[in-house]
């Protein structure tokens, strides 16, 4: 679940002439190296196939000839120019490609070609919700989940970033956080406002970033500008290889793998819930305090039936 990345003992150290690069997949890489040896016609092949990954990665070496309209040997030739000795390893590479750079999209359409009834689907991605806690629950280390815990409690302000599919994320730790008494936020709104709430971090406050596959370039850079200012920064994420998990100081590694478009969060709202009970058990009296003060002044917020009188005088529906 969980991957520590130590500035002091250079295991994360990054040079400033690195973190603007492009976050490369493994084929990537390869391609970027070898291209300026390889034909024009090679380059479009390899550029053609990345590109298209969701239609490519599961196929064989005489089926991506087919689909090209190439004979199978250029195949062959073209993945050895690359440097792979068989064709097995380049389609391990594309694969994990396909899933680094998954896009809404890709998945929905790779679950489309599985032709599954409407009720398989279901049952599918239900199953691999299970899988995902079941993984969770079998790698869940209470010790880290206190480390960082004790970090969020020596922070003076927590930040917690995260866009679109995983803004409710970024709320709901947020939201928990302030209902035990921290200081913590979940900006809304554009990418510079993001950006401004971020400058105003400093070496006391914690960044917590929440960004899976290839992340949005807005999270990883709200990363990096705090990374650049000296301001901790924490990761939920779904891969070591991920930009959230290279820039961040440390981060959790919680699958979200899922036939679903818009993958699975089942395992991330756990590992949320067990940070935030985590950190209202180191301080309980203050905990309850806040949570006591809370339930005396919003204690209008709650439903309360009408009484037989009250109701009697409500409008029909029908009026």
């Amino acid at each position: 679940m969980s991957r520590e990345m130590s500035k002091a003992n250079g295991k994360s150290k990054i040079e400033p002439s690195e973190q603007r690069k492009p976050w490369m997949t493994a084929l990537e890489t390869r391609f970027a190296e070898e291209e300026p040896n390889l034909g024009s016609s090679r380059q479009r092949l390899i550029r053609e196939i990345l590109e298209h990954a969701e239609d490519t990665y599961f196929l064989s070496s005489r089926a991506l000839a087919q689909k090209y309209n190439l004979d199978p040997t250029t195949i062959v030739r073209t993945i050895q120019a690359l440097g792979y000795k068989r064709y097995g390893e380049f389609a391990a590479d594309l694969r994990s490609h396909f899933v680094a750079r998954i896009t809404p999209y890709a998945v929905m359409k790779s679950a489309v070609r599985e032709k599954r009834s409407v009720a398989n689907h279901i049952e599918h991605t239900i199953e691999m919700d299970l899988h995902n806690l079941n993984a969770l629950r079998s790698q869940l280390d209470a010790k880290r989940v206190l480390e960082i815990a004790k970090r969020i409690d020596r922070a003076r302000r927590i930040l917690v970033i995260g866009i679109d599919f995983a803004a409710p994320l970024s709320n709901l730790l947020a939201y928990g956080l302030v209902s035990i008494g921290y200081d913590a936020e979940a900006p809304i709104g554009s990418a510079g406002n993001l950006r401004q709430k971020v400058l105003l971090l400093g070496a006391k406050d914690l960044l917590i970033a929440i960004s899976f596959g290839r992340c949005l370039q807005d999270t990883v850079d709200c990363v990096i500008k705090a990374r650049d200012n000296r301001v901790p920064t924490f990761g939920l994420t779904d891969s070591e290889k991920s930009p959230i998990a290279l820039f961040s100081d440390s981060s959790w590694i919680t699958s979200t793998a899922s036939p679903s478009f818009h993958g699975s969060y089942v395992a991330v709202v756990a590992a949320i819930n067990a940070l935030l009970v985590a950190c209202s058990q180191l301080r309980p009296q203050r905990s309850l305090a806040v949570l006591r003060r809370k339930e005396q002044e919003f204690r209008s917020r709650w439903y309360t039936p009408l009484s037989k009188k009250a109701a009697n005088e409500l409008p029909s529906k029908h009026e």
